[in-house]
């Protein structure tokens, strides 16, 4: 059994609602959505998909004086603001590229860039090749990057999950594992990714949150640099700049703009709830409680944009969906009507670590290579496909346009793991780490 219609109704509503006040940004420039999505957030262009939120509404922060000159002030606390004194590391689990250190030890010669990321994030993913080339150029004039990876979901607590990543998109600056988010706390960050430049004497000097600003954000570096005694002038700016969206993802109308980020975890769903938001899943027998087996029907005939719809056996988990038994010929399937130019999705392996496939259909047909992300296969016969063999995001639709499409995954597999969609917006396709 689906939401009856005036409970669908009230969703909606509330999701217009949510949805409006992001797009005012509130008062103090900040996320006032009270669910998780990807919402615009102190960047120059009105970004749709810069930004990925935590859960829990931002605390109120001193609004910096952008005429002022920062300085320490002690009395403050350790608040990750502008102007007052950066907190140290906190709670790390562990260490990549790096043997352990504290930031108070950078002092006096080095200015460190703090970036808040996690490897299932795509808004990060998309800014890692900045990060790179700032590395490369600047770290023999006194600049540190610090990636602080704080995970969004338990599998991203493994090191070796991390270090997958790493590895993989060639990230040589130190990574550490905030798995606790001791470090995430103690800066009061709210956002993936959240960039924090700290100068010679540990004062924060400049935040960014989101994507986007790259030009911004390397004067910055270069301004602080400078400070250093350090003849930055030499060094080639990079003046990348910021990507444009469809003009059609930035519509008020929640049902016509950009998908938000879908979550398919009770966790997420029932924290939406709580704080007066919109559910992802769109099932009333979702919300009988966790892990349990529920037969899921989807009777609607039309899907609405923006949330999960289900059919088959699923288990609901904390944060994710689990197909609930082996099938033979994908009778099962999670299905979003999505509006968006790109398509992630985030999966992982089973319990027995053995890969699987997982069917991909848009619109009932099989995805053609122009529609394709990157991971998307083909067998003999044409079926379109991704392989699961490692936990971490996939690409699935990467389209010419924003356009509006029904997204049907299915695996015969009961090692089927869903935890979360992302979407984006870009007018051109976003450079890979």
């Amino acid at each position: 059994m689906t939401f009856s219609r005036n409970l669908l109704s009230i969703i909606v509503l509330s999701l217009l609602l949510a949805l409006a006040l992001a797009a005012c940004g509130g008062a103090n420039g900040t996320d006032t959505t009270d669910e998780p999505t990807s919402t615009p957030r102190a960047t120059a262009t009105p970004s749709v998909a810069s930004v990925d939120t935590d859960d829990a509404p931002p605390p109120p922060t001193p609004a910096p004086d952008p005429t002022a000159t920062p300085a320490p002030d002690p009395l403050a606390g350790p608040q990750g603001s502008v102007g007052l004194l950066a907190p140290d590391l906190a709670g790390i689990s562990s260490y990549i590229n790096t043997e352990p250190f504290t930031l108070e030890e950078l002092r006096g010669d080095k200015v460190v860039l703090i970036d808040f990321w996690t490897y299932t994030c795509v808004n990060c993913i998309r800014t890692l090749p900045f990060i790179k080339e700032w590395h490369e150029k600047y770290k023999d004039a006194g600049l540190v990057i610090v990636g602080v990876h704080a995970p969004e979901f338990e599998f991203e607590k493994l090191e070796e999950n991390v270090k997958m990543a790493v590895d993989e998109w060639g990230i040589e600056y130190p990574v550490v594992l905030d798995n606790d988010h001791g470090t995430w706390d103690a800066f009061l960050n709210r956002s993936w990714p959240a960039k924090y430049l700290i100068d010679r004497d540990g004062v924060i000097r400049y935040t960014h949150f989101g994507e986007g600003e790259y030009i911004e954000t390397e004067d910055e570096i270069r301004k602080v640099l400078a400070e250093l005694d350090t003849d930055v002038a030499g060094i080639e700016h990079s003046n990348i700049e910021d990507a444009d969206f469809h003009l059609d993802a930035l519509v008020q109308d929640p049902l016509e703009g950009l998908t938000r980020e879908l979550y398919a975890g009770v966790e997420r769903n029932y924290g939406a709830l709580q704080y007066g938001g919109s559910p992802y899943v769109l099932h009333e027998e979702y919300y009988h409680g966790l892990g349990r087996v529920v037969e899921y029907e989807d009777t609607e005939e039309e899907h609405y944009n923006q949330f999960i719809y289900l059919q088959g056996s699923w288990i609901n988990e904390l944060e994710n969906l689990r197909h609930a038994r082996v099938t033979e010929n994908y009778e099962d399937y999670i299905l979003v009507n999505f509006k968006a130019a790109e398509v992630n999705v985030v999966l992982t392996i089973g319990d027995s670590d053995d890969p699987y496939d997982v069917r991909v259909l848009i619109n009932d047909e099989p995805v053609k290579e122009e529609q394709a992300g990157l991971d998307v296969q083909w067998d003999d016969e044409g079926n379109s496909f991704i392989t699961v063999e490692e936990p971490r995001m996939y690409r699935v639709i990467q389209l010419d346009d924003f356009e509006g499409h029904e997204l049907k995954l299915s695996s015969n597999s009961d090692q089927f793991r869903v935890f979360a969609y992302t979407f984006g917006a870009y007018v051109e396709e976003q450079p890979l780490p």
